[in-house]
């Protein structure tokens, strides 16, 4: 009996409790890697009937809508492949990228603004999306620095 409470509290002290955590930190990791990889195919896929609809059926007038929806698609499409860069990088390195973080919120931004119609905006969500670039910009601009100094 006392070899059974030796066991059961072995199993319940901090380092197998972490080991624990770890193994599901990696099955997680490791699942989302593989669904990121399904949302990149099916937005790969929606840009292709996009752009396809596009080019046989032109719709008269609406080419700068399409164009725009287009880069929206393509910028849809490099921001799942920069999330999965950040995923698969954990899994490497088992540490959160913040720079890569930084840079897919700042793409993620700018197609935001790139697929922006003025028409509709209000000045605040402008005022907004500009505070949001200069605060990642400088946060950028800080990590960048901070990591050169490091590499040398």
């Amino acid at each position: 009996m006392i070899k059974l409470i030796k066991q059961l509290i072995e199993l319940t002290s901090d380092k197998n409790f972490m080991h624990l955590i770890e193994i599901v930190e990696v099955i997680v990791s490791k699942l989302l890697s593989l669904l990121m990889v399904i949302v990149i195919f099916a937005t790969l896929g929606d840009l292709t009937i996009f752009i396809a609809k596009e080019i046989l059926s032109p719709a008269e007038g609406s080419f700068s809508q399409a164009l725009f929806k287009t880069f929206g698609l393509f910028l849809n499409v490099l921001i799942a492949l920069e999330i999965l860069e950040n995923i698969t990088g954990y899994l490497k390195k088992h540490v959160l990228q913040v720079e890569l973080v930084i840079v897919t919120s700042l793409i993620a931004i700018a197609r935001k603004i790139i697929i922006l119609d003025l028409k509709v905006t209000e000045g605040i969500e402008i005022i907004g999306l500009g505070i949001a670039i200069l605060s990642l910009s400088i946060s950028y601009f800080i990590i960048r620095t901070n990591n050169s100094g490091k590499e040398h």
